[in-house]
């Protein structure tokens, strides 16, 4: 009767609770880094105001104290994250994705794609003004940048989907995402 009573109400009871607690877990943890990005754009980056369009112009010097090393490397020294490695590339969520430096709206998820490539892709920026090109030092491809403060953010290539046909192929650490309400 006491196994019977173990195997029928207490595990499933030990389960449920091992459950609870692990989502608790991720739970606290995702709330964590969202503070943890919140304060390092607010806190420690002066110039991350998603509320200005004005253009800036930042030394390179302070970029570097104030922007995390993997986004000044892909911002200011055009790096590029390994495929798959960077956040976003599999983010579903509806929002907006703004410059992980200054903050500058750049897309919306409603022009994100899976482009298979490793890569946030997008068909189209959110307006007019949020990103600018300009061919790269090899000639052969189309850099984007944030056209507020002028980090690299990627590449654009004329493989896209309907109904621009180009692929805004963007390092996911030069983005920073705002889930809608």
């Amino acid at each position: 009767m006491a196994r019977f009573f173990v195997n029928i109400i207490v595990q499933p009871l030990f389960m449920k609770i091992k459950i609870i607690v692990f989502a608790a877990v991720l739970l606290f943890r995702g709330i964590i880094v969202i503070n943890a990005q919140e304060q390092q754009n607010e806190k420690k980056n002066p110039y991350y105001k998603p509320t200005e369009t004005s253009k800036l112009t930042v030394s390179n010097a302070e970029w570097k104290k104030v922007l995390a090393p993997e986004v000044y490397n892909i911002m200011r020294e055009k790096g590029t994250e390994r495929s798959n490695t960077g956040p976003y590339v599999h983010n579903e969520k509806k929002g907006l994705y703004y410059c992980a430096a200054c903050g500058h709206l750049l897309f919306s998820s409603a022009t994100k794609f899976d482009s298979h490539t490793g890569w946030p892709s997008f068909y189209q920026p959110y307006g007019n003004g949020s990103v600018s090109t300009s061919k790269d030092a090899d000639g052969e491809r189309d850099e984007v940048m944030c056209a507020r403060c002028g980090g690299h953010l990627g590449h654009v290539f004329d493989d896209g989907p309907a109904p621009t046909g180009l692929r805004y192929c963007m390092n996911g650490y030069a983005l920073n995402f705002v889930p809608n309400p």
